[in-house]
C-alpha cells in the first residue's frame, strides 16, 4: 500500500517484482519518512501552541486539520507496513515475554 490516498481517497497498491527495490517503492519509503517526520514536528508545534493561553480559535482549528491529517498519514503507514510484516505461527501472547492474559 501506498502512503498515499487515491483520487477518491481510496487505498493505493503498488504491485511489484523488485522486493521494495524499484523506483515507486523507494519513493512510497521515502514518503514515508517524510510524512512521520512531519507528523513529530506537528506535534511539536501543536505542544507549543496548546500551552500558549493566547492561541485563538482559528489557530486551534488549523492545528486540529494538521493533526488529522498527520494521523491519517501514520495509520495509513501502519497498515501498510502491517501487511508487510510476516505473519506469526503464534496463536497468542509470548508467555516467554512476561505477557499475561
Amino acid at each position: 500500500m501506498l502512503p498515499w490516498p487515491g483520487l477518491a481517497g481510496q487505498p493505493c497498491y503498488l504491485v511489484s517484482d523488485a522486493d521494495g527495490e524499484g523506483y515507486l517503492s523507494r519513493l512510497a519509503d521515502e514518503m514515508e519518512a517524510i510524512q512521520l517526520q512531519m507528523g513529530a514536528e506537528i506535534i511539536g508545534h501543536a505542544r507549543l501552541l496548546l500551552g500558549d493561553r493566547k492561541a485563538d480559535v482559528r489557530e486551534l482549528r488549523y492545528l486540529s486539520g494538521r493533526l488529522i491529517e498527520a494521523l491519517q498519514d501514520a495509520l495509513r503507514i501502519a497498515e501498510s507496513r502491517g501487511r508487510r510484516l510476516p505473519l506469526s505461527d503464534d496463536d497468542g501472547p509470548d508467555r516467554s515475554s512476561g505477557a499475561r492474559e
